[in-house]
């Protein structure tokens, strides 16, 4: 069996940001030499998240304001865990966009369904924060 884990470090320049990781991890798998088998890509941090879904600015636009809604930023003091802290909505909202992707590796490549992108979310940006990148298979 081969594997390949590396780890991507992302430091945004805003609060929330949704970065196309896609075109880094699929070097990865060809880096890898894996042809049938898996690849975990995962969100290290807490107030993160990756997801997979298409690569359209509107789109991008909706997220950032029905998650607003969701879990606000303002105010702070609205939330407990807030105590010394201003993040809790960005802990909501990685709950709300999942932790890790899992891609199946098909003929050496990312078996994706039409239009389907991989994204690192960033809802507390601004500073170092990375995605473990993990490929397993054959």
């Amino acid at each position: 069996m081969k594997s390949l884990t590396r780890e991507l470090w992302f430091n945004t320049k805003k609060r929330m940001e949704f970065i196309n990781i896609t075109p880094t991890v699929k070097q990865l798998v060809k880096e890898s030499g894996v042809r049938e088998g898996l690849c975990l890509v995962n969100a290290m941090h807490i107030t993160a998240s990756v997801f997979i879904n298409d690569d359209e600015s509107g789109l991008h636009q909706d997220y950032e304001k029905w998650l607003e809604k969701l879990a606000p930023h303002e105010p702070v003091s609205g939330y407990a865990h807030n105590y010394g802290e201003d993040n809790a909505d960005a802990h909501m909202k990685r709950q709300v966009m999942g932790r890790e992707v899992v891609i199946a590796v098909t003929d050496g490549k990312l078996h994706f369904g039409p239009w389907e992108q991989i994204f690192y979310g960033e809802f507390d940006g601004r500073r170092r924060k990375r995605v473990l990148v993990k490929i397993i298979g054959e």
